[in-house]
């Protein structure tokens, strides 16, 4: 777990770019647990996309084929070549 202090600006702001890893976080969720506030990273997703994650037997399948890339030997494909 990494601590850093940071430190509120003129207009009571912190900065928290130090704490995220990488581009892929949009958003944060804040809220309060017993005296913390807790912030949590959120990434957001396309609503095309939504779906998927709401049927967990679409994701298992994919997660399977995802898992097989590379692992399967599907012989040449010269024959189709110009």
């Amino acid at each position: 777990m990494t601590t850093l202090s940071l430190t509120v600006d003129s207009r009571k702001r912190i900065c928290l770019s130090k704490l995220l890893d990488g581009d892929s976080v949009s958003s944060v969720r804040a809220y309060r647990q017993d005296d913390k506030i807790v912030l949590e990273p959120m990434v957001e997703i396309p609503a095309r996309e939504a779906w998927l994650f709401k049927n967990k037997t679409a994701l298992k399948k994919v997660k399977s084929g995802l898992a097989q890339k590379g692992s399967i030997d599907r012989g040449s494909f010269a024959k189709y070549a110009d």
